[in-house]
């Protein structure tokens, strides 16, 4: 198994056991997306918490888009809509509002 796979592992385990630190995870991700890599970091960070919070097929079901749609949408060279992007995080349990402020 490749690292960044057992990283991805890691976290997800991680955000799973603790909401609050997911919340965090996310904030930090928001606050870093201006810089170089920031965007492809954010939908990583915001792939391991809807990992955390019931996985793709779920997350994208509460957020009214299809699974394939979500895995494109949070790939590294996923360009989400501000639209898609609310509704995914809204479905994570989290305002998108909220990721500006810890």
């Amino acid at each position: 198994m490749p690292n960044s796979r057992l990283h991805d592992d890691a976290m997800v385990e991680i955000l799973r056991d603790d909401p609050n630190f997911a919340k965090a995870y996310l904030h930090q991700a928001f606050l870093d997306i201006d810089e170089d890599g920031g965007q492809e970091a954010f939908l990583m960070a915001l792939r391991h918490v809807v990992e955390a919070r019931g996985g793709m097929t779920t997350i994208a079901k509460k957020a009214g888009v299809s699974r394939e749609t979500l895995y494109r949408t949070l790939s590294p060279t996923g360009n989400p809509t501000l639209k898609t992007l609310r509704h995914v995080i809204n479905a994570t349990g989290f305002h998108f509002s909220s990721l500006a402020s810890a």
